[in-house]
């Protein structure tokens, strides 16, 4: 058979953007469609590692979503109903079970908004030098709003909306920030250092930082005295951090957040994917039990080990690691659990830069069973337009109750001694280093712990990877 003549280009249909199906029009698995049980494992595993994040935030939202008025969780936590957030007026106090790795280098505000119902007004009053952020982030913990002292925020009002919120923007308005979720967070922080004199100072800051409905704004800066806020019931009493994910719920939770969470470019197979699983095992118990013990495995074979902080980021030198991509973090699942699981809500890298460590400069794990010290060479602190401080961790990620009532060393510590040469040590172990070293020492548990280093508003060094934490060395 002679080959047929391939006809000129101009009598060609064209390919055009219109006859391409959009990536919503892609074919799924059709309903019905048999699932070994090898499948079904595969595809929940990924399910747990992409959603674990986003139901462990939608968690921590729903536990505060009644409140009556902003306060304070066991007195401890600021929390709000949507619409608003509360402020604490000193460093978050060390019982505090919430949230792993809390600072205490900044006076924090929360709160859990629900955008295209109740868009809100964020005020930022005039905090002249002093150091502020508010992180924003959406329910994928993904930032979108960029209020601070590293933008250069001027005060004023500004709005914040949900993706379908189509009204109009009142006169006033410094700018409006788009969520791509409805649901979203707010936690400003302000720097405060440990001085009487400066608690005493940041309090007519703090009583002008509010967020309140769109509703409520009239373009006046409204104050509140956060002293006065009421303290609520806190949860059952734990050793660790509140458990947000429950393996054998995962399944009843992950549809809502399929259905309330819009997939990102490039995720609508993924969407489809999980949705005919989820499907599946409604209509099928084996199905469903295959999945609930998958989510059981997972949560002890892939998430747990993220808890770790040498499971999280990249290596920066001296056994310290780092994410470079914090509330940025897109499709990268694996970042966005980790750091989910070992120390949720990360600010943006060019807000904050988190480095941690679990080991010495041999690779022994931290343990309060020996002593060890950081010394940071002339100059060599962390560089940064803000501030730094290094904090340490019991094994829980939170922090260990010590008479010092010293949970973190740094910009912040105004009676820290430097050496002759201009280096600092700061001293960590459990008992005192002796007298005339206390002012350097960072108290330690009898047990493991880690260290972190937080370098708000980095320079260049950080952010690019030229500058190296100092090794953790063990004293003999």
């Amino acid at each position: 058979m002679a080959a047929q003549p391939i006809p000129p280009a101009e009598s060609r249909v064209p390919l055009t953007p219109q006859s391409r199906k959009s990536a919503a029009e892609i074919a799924g698995t059709p309903t019905g469609t048999v699932m070994t049980k090898e499948y079904v494992q595969t595809v929940g595993r990924m399910a747990y590692l992409w959603g674990w994040p986003l139901v462990n935030n939608l968690n921590r939202a729903l536990a505060v979503e009644n409140l009556p008025e902003p306060g304070r969780i066991g007195d401890v936590v600021p929390a709000s109903p949507p619409g608003y957030i509360s402020m604490l007026t000193d460093y978050i106090k060390a019982e505090e079970r919430f949230v792993t790795c809390p600072n205490q280098d900044t006076v924090y505000g929360a709160g859990f908004q629900r955008l295209d119902r109740k868009p809100v007004i964020v005020q930022v009053p005039d905090f002249g030098q002093r150091f502020f952020t508010y992180q924003i982030v959406d329910a994928r913990t993904d930032s979108f709003a960029q209020i601070g002292k590293q933008y250069g925020t001027k005060p004023g009002f500004f709005l914040l909306v949900g993706p379908n919120w189509k009204d109009r923007v009142p006169a006033g308005i410094n700018e409006v920030f788009c969520s791509s979720t409805d649901l979203a967070a707010i936690f400003p922080r302000t720097f405060q250092d440990d001085t009487p004199e400066d608690k005493a100072a940041v309090q007519s800051l703090l009583s002008q930082i509010m967020v309140y409905p769109l509703s409520e704004f009239d373009g006046k800066m409204k104050t509140k005295d956060w002293k006065k806020t009421p303290a609520f019931p806190s949860p059952a009493d734990s050793t660790g951090e509140t458990k947000w994910v429950i393996p054998e719920k995962f399944l009843d939770e992950l549809p809502r957040i399929l259905k309330e969470i819009p997939p990102l470019p490039g995720e609508e197979s993924l969407y489809k994917m999980f949705n005919s699983l989820i499907e599946a095992s409604a209509n099928d118990p084996r199905i469903k039990q295959t999945l609930t013990e998958t989510a059981v495995t997972a949560e002890q074979e892939l998430i747990a080990p993220l808890f770790h902080f040498h499971n999280n980021g990249r290596p920066v030198g001296n056994g310290w690691t780092s994410p470079p991509n914090g509330a940025n973090w897109g499709t990268d699942y694996l970042s966005r659990a980790a750091t989910a699981k070992s120390n949720m809500y990360d600010n943006a890298p060019q807000e904050t830069r988190y480095i941690y460590t679990d080991f010495d400069s041999t690779g022994e794990r931290l343990n309060g069973a020996h002593a060890y010290t950081v010394t940071f060479a002339k100059d060599q602190e962390p560089p940064v337009n803000g501030f730094w401080s290094l904090t340490l961790y019991n094994k829980e990620h939170l922090f260990e109750p010590n008479a010092l009532n010293r949970y973190s060393l740094g910009t912040k510590s105004k009676q820290m001694k430097f050496g002759a040469d201009g280096s600092l040590t700061i001293y960590v172990q459990h008992s005192s280093p002796g007298a005339d070293r206390d002012s350097n020492w960072l108290p330690a548990p009898r047990d493991e712990f880690s260290l972190y280093i937080r370098a708000y508003w980095p320079k260049a060094a950080i952010t690019e990877g030229t500058w190296t934490p100092p090794p953790v060395k063990h004293l003999a």
